[in-house]
């Protein structure tokens, strides 16, 4: 399924915070600085208010202005002063290291919108875990948003059986997905269909730990106060595929 537009009750809130941002310039004009600041980002009364069907929401419109060449205009610096104070980021991303695939700009967020969690191969080891719980069971986060990408660097290497550093002990925590993978082509990592649905099972392994590992956010889950979600990045094409 894609990270398409959603008709649900986040459309009027995101709307009428987008329209708050689209008069920033204005107000500065006028003398509204701080009045603009308190208006650029989300507050703690909208975020609480959100479930997290409509933070996905949030972030499947997103990811739609991102790849149609519709997105929006951010004053960073009436975000930055709107959340120097304190934020309520409405989500939790866990995304590759990979600069093709930088998640705030994929899915159009601002500052203070969402916690971004990157390492090579979106990996969950024991920090990542920490960081996550974190993110939703003490800042409040709705949704935790897994996403691998196609193309994934630490993927081929995993396939591979590279040995680096430090880099060697990471690709191992990935390649039980390779062996994993139901795939009949050639299991190479100069197969990219290969490469990429060994992506996917990584990112479906991930979510397994996730919620195996961390009960904190497992039991948020199961109260319906959160979402655990997995997806995947198509560089060609822009879109966020949620894997169901």
């Amino acid at each position: 399924m894609d990270l398409e537009p959603a008709c649900c009750a986040l459309g009027p809130v995101s709307l009428e915070r987008r329209a708050l941002l689209s008069s920033l310039a204005a107000l500065a004009l006028t003398g509204g600085g701080i009045a603009v600041a308190e208006a650029a980002a989300m507050s703690a009364e909208q975020r609480d208010k959100l479930t997290p069907d409509e933070v996905l929401a949030m972030l499947q419109q997103g990811n739609e202005r991102f790849r149609t060449g519709r997105m929006e205009r951010h004053d960073y610096l009436a975000q930055k002063r709107a959340t120097a104070s304190g934020q309520y980021p409405a989500a939790a991303i866990l995304s590759c290291i990979d600069s093709r695939a930088p998640a705030e700009i994929i899915l159009d967020t601002g500052i203070g919108d969402v916690f971004n969690a990157r390492v090579a191969g979106n990996i969950a080891n024991d920090d990542m875990l920490g960081s996550l719980e974190f993110a939703c069971a003490a800042a409040g986060a709705k949704l935790v948003l897994l996403m691998g990408h196609t193309a994934c660097g630490a993927i081929k290497g995993a396939i591979d059986a590279v040995e680096l550093g430090h880099l060697t002990e990471l690709l191992h925590r990935i390649k039980p997905a390779v062996a994993a993978t139901v795939y009949e082509g050639a299991r190479t990592s100069k197969n990219p269909a290969f490469v990429d649905a060994v992506a996917v099972t990584n990112v479906r392994r991930t979510l397994e730990q996730i919620r195996r590992e961390s009960s904190v956010l497992a039991d948020l889950e199961k109260a319906g106060k959160l979402k655990i979600v997995g997806s995947m990045y198509h560089l060609q094409g822009g879109r966020v595929e949620v894997l169901g």
